[in-house]
């Protein structure tokens, strides 16, 4: 039941962070390295992935569907992991220190946990809840 509860809640997280790329790219355009080629394609592009995922993992009928999403919003938070890394440096870099270490030392930390999250509740993996017998 936890699993489908967060299941849904990351699917609706990833909705709406789609919604945004789509309608507001320019905070995520600023955010992006200057190495990625079309940054303003790139963003639309994550936006629509974002929606993609977050209904594959939504949807209740196919197990397929549902773990093909999961494993593709975990990829996808491993992509844009550049992206909070240059926030973090252009914050770190400003007078004020922008959102400060408060704010990007824990969402360096989520990161990793958002792939977890949507593997664990997509059915990709059980781990750590599962128990091996030898």
């Amino acid at each position: 039941m936890l699993r489908q509860i967060l299941r849904y809640v990351l699917a609706g997280l990833y909705f709406l962070a789609g919604i945004l790329h789509l309608v507001t790219p320019a905070p995520f355009l600023t955010i992006t390295p200057g190495w990625v080629p079309f940054p303003g394609a790139v963003i639309a592009l994550t936006g629509i992935a974002e929606l993609l995922g977050a209904a594959g993992l939504a949807q209740g009928a196919s197990l397929q569907l549902r773990r093909a999403a999961a494993i593709g919003l975990a990829l996808y938070a491993v992509c844009v992991f550049p992206a909070n890394i240059n926030h973090f440096i252009q914050d770190m870099a400003r007078p004020d220190h922008g959102l400060g270490l408060a704010y990007h030392v824990p969402r360096m930390f989520v990161q990793p946990l958002l792939v977890w999250l949507a593997l664990w509740t997509g059915g990709v993996t059980d781990w750590p809840f599962c128990v091996r017998k030898r």
